[in-house]
């Protein structure tokens, strides 16, 4: 991942590299979009259109109901994406974790992102500011390469403490899940939890209520040691201090710190990709609230 202000990657090259999706594809989603006055279609790129429906597997119907909450909850859900500049809490971030997208894909194609604490002490480990970190690093990230068929998340617990997991609010997990269940424009197909720590059921415990049965499916568990996770995204593509070729882990915080200062134009464009509830058609304004429910049973929204 080079420095300097991103390309976009083109919407002519994502439909080369799939075939199966047409510009008709996204006229059609672009029609509808003229329908709905809450949307800000007018800050919604064609790429746009052309990664919510590849990640919909091609269904109209289904990639106009997921580009509503996508939308609606990157405004509804501002732990995560609001403020999205290059601030002290997220240089600090940069300086606790490590987010390094993997170099080299998974045998399938499929591209891996590698996560981990480079300082273990529990009181740095602010769990909303790293997530707002984090998607700020999957949006270049995507908007450099468009569409994959597939993402893998490899999270490293090596430095994982008991203190880490009682920092880690219900609230910011909840969002967290639901968002990357329902409305993340991408196919995951599997989250890896490496050199897992004693209390891993701890982890789980406070997890499961969030998940749906498919994500609890694609979880890996990896006994500490185990080196199982270099059949699936092979160790070249791991960063140096993890046996890989790629840049070590201060390389990477800089590039990161760079991609960011580097980008902050889009990331000032992409702030106006937010919903105006006053303007939802039927006149009943989202909320968190009418998303997750009393019980926390997830609720979808009404699309006409």
């Amino acid at each position: 991942m080079p420095s300097g202000a991103i390309v976009p990657f083109s919407v002519e090259r994502e439909l080369e590299k799939n075939p199966d999706i047409t510009r008709a594809d996204l006229d059609r989603l672009r029609a509808w979009l003229a329908t709905q006055p809450h949307l800000p279609a007018e800050h919604i790129t064609d790429l746009d259109l052309a990664l919510v429906f590849h990640c919909c597997e091609r269904s109209a119907e289904v990639s106009k109901q997921v580009l509503d909450l996508h939308y609606t909850l990157r405004t509804l859900f501002t732990t995560l994406f609001s403020g999205r500049v290059l601030d002290a809490k997220v240089e600090n971030c940069l300086n606790v974790t490590l987010l390094s997208p993997c170099t080299v894909p998974t045998a399938e194609g499929y591209r891996a992102i590698y996560c981990r604490l480079l300082d273990p002490d529990p009181r740095l480990f602010v769990f909303p500011d790293i997530v707002r970190t984090f998607m700020m690093t999957f949006d270049l990230w995507q908007l450099q390469e468009g569409s994959w068929p597939g993402l893998v998340i490899l999270i490293d617990m090596d430095q994982c403490k008991m203190g880490h997991v009682t920092r880690l609010d219900p609230m910011t997990v909840r969002q967290v899940l639901y968002f990357l269940q329902e409305a993340m424009l991408v196919r995951l197909q599997s989250v890896h939890f490496l050199n897992a720590p004693s209390f891993m059921d701890r982890v789980m415990m406070l997890l499961k209520p969030f998940m749906k049965k498919r994500l609890l499916d694609m979880i890996r568990i990896h006994e500490p040691g185990s080196t199982a996770v270099y059949d699936l995204v092979p160790r070249e593509g791991f960063p140096k201090e993890n046996g890989g070729e790629h840049m070590d882990y201060n390389s990477i915080r800089d590039l990161t710190i760079q991609r960011f200062k580097d980008n902050a134009a889009y990331f000032q464009e992409e702030m106006k990709k937010r919903v105006n509830e006053s303007l939802r058609p039927g006149g009943k304004k989202t909320t968190v609230e009418d998303l997750f429910g009393i019980q926390g049973s997830f609720k979808k929204l009404d699309i006409d």
